[in-house]
């Protein structure tokens, strides 16, 4: 066999693995090159620019279809918040913002924390709370144990020691029942009608001997004129009241009366009623003044003062310091048993806020075909040098193929 026949056998395998293996290179490459268009005089030239080029944009809304659709669908979102919420992210989150607020608070140099603390404290009390207070106070039960509670704790047990007697009764006889108004008191109820009526009942209902004085010398004389003496002679009927007092020992009377007074020498029935009384006039005056005592109240405080104190206490509060993560926790509780109940709804809502297939559009529509190139390549490199080696043995394969048929014939 001479060499020209020797290559007739060899040329079809060579060919077709050359031809094999650069036709597959460049079938790969016009995937993606051109990377633009090419014109000649105003006319596009076939296959440019390439494939993923010429249709970057029908390819973002098929792979943004395909992520969403299979991929990213509601229920394997559900699962990736089900993972990032975890109690111990929350928790670990909510407690960050807690001490950022709380350092926000201490750097706060306008008092403008304390200003927003002063406007929900005087909205508290000067207007929520009488409105809550006024409502309450037409229930039955409203504050019922409570003041029960200091009834008979208080009030019902109360009872006043030796001292305490003493410098109560002095201060009833020194300025409540001094005898100027002592005087002026009995001048009041001596009145002419009075003196008629004690006279004439005197007269009535007397016998034996006060009979005698009561008919013959009779009380309306009497009467009469100790109110005379009463008004004419104000320093001495004075004088003679305060060593009535004291030939009384009214203060020693009045002073022992005090030690002895206890409700709880009252009658049982007695007693239920005061406690009853005492509980319908607190409900009455919470109901008809309770707002106006309060909103009155809450005008008459510096609340901006307040708030700043209460805000200095806090950051120098170690309470507040190390309860921070017990509130963190807590409503990192909340917040997981809300998230359990509605996070089905809650993704249903995020997913068209978040335009996540839109999102993918946009991104694989201004990444350039040259990146999208080094992208490829960079995952499925080897994998297409594959199908280029394939092409080549595929090429190959034929070659030999028509070698052994040209060969037997």
């Amino acid at each position: 066999m001479n060499l020209s026949s020797l290559l007739i056998y060899i040329a079809p395998p060579v060919a077709g693995g050359i031809i094999g293996y650069f036709t597959n290179d460049l079938a790969i490459k016009m995937l993606f090159r051109p990377y633009r268009p090419i014109y000649i005089s105003e006319k596009r030239l076939p296959f440019t620019p390439g494939l993923i080029p010429r249709n970057q944009e029908r390819l973002a809304k098929r792979v943004a279809d395909t992520i969403m659709g299979s991929l990213l669908t509601p229920e394997e979102l559900q699962n990736l918040a089900k993972r990032l919420l975890q109690l111990e992210r929350m928790q670990g989150a909510i407690l960050w913002l807690l001490q950022m607020a709380m350092d926000r608070v201490k750097l706060d140099t306008e008092q403008k924390t304390a200003k927003i603390l002063a406007g929900i404290l005087h909205d508290l009390l000067g207007q929520s709370l009488p409105r809550l207070l006024k409502d309450l106070a037409k229930r039955e039960d409203f504050l019922k144990d409570q003041l029960d509670h200091i009834f008979d704790r208080v009030l019902l047990e109360l009872q006043l020691n030796e001292s305490q007697a003493n410098q109560l009764s002095d201060w009833l006889l020194e300025t409540v029942l001094p005898p100027d108004v002592m005087r002026q008191a009995l001048v009041d109820f001596l009145t002419d009608r009075n003196i008629a009526i004690i006279d004439e009942s005197f007269r009535e209902k007397t016998s034996g001997t006060y009979w005698v004085v009561a008919n013959i010398f009779g009380m309306r004389n009497t009467l009469t004129r100790l109110r005379t003496f009463c008004l004419d002679e104000k320093e001495s009927s004075n004088a003679r009241i305060a060593e009535l007092i004291e030939t009384l020992s009214l203060g020693d009377r009045l002073n022992e009366w005090l030690k002895n007074l206890s409700l709880q020498n009252l009658p049982v029935s007695t007693v239920r009623q005061l406690r009853k009384t005492m509980r319908d006039s607190v409900r009455t005056y919470l109901q008809t003044s309770g707002a106006d005592l309060l909103e009155g109240l809450s005008n008459s405080i510096d609340w901006e003062s307040v708030s700043s104190l209460i805000l200095s206490r806090l950051q120098s509060s170690v309470v507040v310091g190390e309860s921070l993560e017990t509130v963190s926790q807590e409503l990192a509780l909340i917040l997981d048993r809300y998230l359990e109940r509605d996070l089905e709804k809650i993704v249903a809502k995020v997913i068209p806020i978040l335009n996540i297939d839109q999102v993918i559009v946009n991104r694989i529509k201004s990444t350039s075909p040259e990146d999208l190139e080094t992208a490829t390549q960079g995952i499925v490199k080897s994998e297409l040098q594959a199908i280029v080696n394939l092409g080549g043995i595929l090429g190959l394969a034929i070659g030999c193929i028509q070698s052994v048929i040209l060969f037997f014939r």
